[in-house]
């Protein structure tokens, strides 16, 4: 197994993985890379905090001969990763795709000439240092398939393997309404964590947050309906609910930007904001919210950073 893009969403269900008995190779950044390989995976999990034992790589070509792969890079980097990885998937690979936004998977299809599973991620973690993972809350996934291209038993196969490393996971038949849900979640909490350097439980108590967190919420679904997504109901106490599960989380675009990194804000709420003009729906709140971290990435330029 291997996991291309080993920031702190690849290193944890890679090492939950590999704490299983799978053997798995971390492919991410040189900072990260040499850490490992000198020392072991730093696993801190609210549970445990141990060494597991992973094989690292910088190259896109230690995924040949993985059964699985999980692709974790990060949304700009998607179509490069994807074409880099492409020669060296083997035939019977599985790729499950662990990104943020809703696009993602079929740009990656794209690139590489297979079906990717979609997986929706609910973990909260951060990168402590070089080869350190820190985990804060949860630890968990939805997957499914957005077309039929993906047989059933590749979905079963996928939960057979996590599950008994300790990752639930459910298999949707809505995957695409699973995916925008965990958009409109992204959108509400990832540029305000991000602009106030805040974690979710003390970025939501701020005055009139859960006001803007509302606007947010609700143009990400009038988007969503007018795309012909159908969703779940209850998705404003089910966002406002992710503060109390990860009260210590900081937004990876909160840490982007602390490190100085582009954040992926382009596929958060700037993916709203443009899919909402082109389908003549508004999006102020999601306007300002992009706009705002835009200009806090131009006065913060991105620097190397573990």
């Amino acid at each position: 197994m291997a996991v291309l893009g080993a920031g702190a969403v690849g290193c944890f269900f890679g090492g939950m993985l590999a704490r299983a008995g799978h053997k798995v190779t971390l492919i991410g950044r040189p900072v990260h890379v040499e850490a490992i390989k000198a020392r072991g995976l730093r696993f801190e999990s609210l549970q445990f905090d141990e060494r597991v034992a992973v094989e690292a790589s910088t190259e896109a070509a230690a995924v040949r001969g993985c059964r699985l792969v999980l692709f974790c890079v990060k949304s700009n980097d998607t179509e490069t990763a994807a074409a880099q990885m492409a020669p060296f998937l083997e035939a019977s690979a599985l790729v499950a795709n662990l990104q943020n936004g809703v696009d993602n998977t079929e740009r990656i299809q794209a690139r590489i000439s297979r079906p990717v599973i979609p997986a929706v991620v609910y973990v909260a973690t951060e990168m402590a240092g070089p080869g350190h993972l820190k985990h804060h809350g949860r630890g968990d996934l939805v997957i499914g398939a957005l077309d039929d291209k993906v047989p059933a038993d590749a979905l079963a196969l996928v939960k057979r393997w996590f599950e008994p490393a300790g990752v639930p996971v459910v298999i949707s038949t809505n995957v695409a309404g699973e995916l925008w849900a965990k958009l409109v979640v992204n959108c509400a909490y990832n540029a305000l964590s991000a602009i106030a350097q805040l974690p979710y439980g003390k970025m939501i108590e701020g005055a009139g947050v859960r006001d803007v967190m509302r606007d947010v919420v609700e143009e990400t679904l009038a988007v969503a309906k007018a795309s012909g997504v159908v969703m779940a109901p209850g998705m404003l106490e089910r966002t406002y609910a992710i503060a109390e599960a990860m009260p210590t989380q900081y937004s990876s675009t909160a840490q982007d930007l602390a490190r100085g990194k582009p954040t992926e804000i382009e596929h958060l709420n700037g993916f709203v904001a443009r899919r909402g003009a082109a389908l003549g729906v508004p999006t102020p709140a999601n306007r300002a919210l992009y706009a705002l971290v835009r200009l806090l990435e131009s006065i913060r330029p991105a620097r190397g950073c573990g």
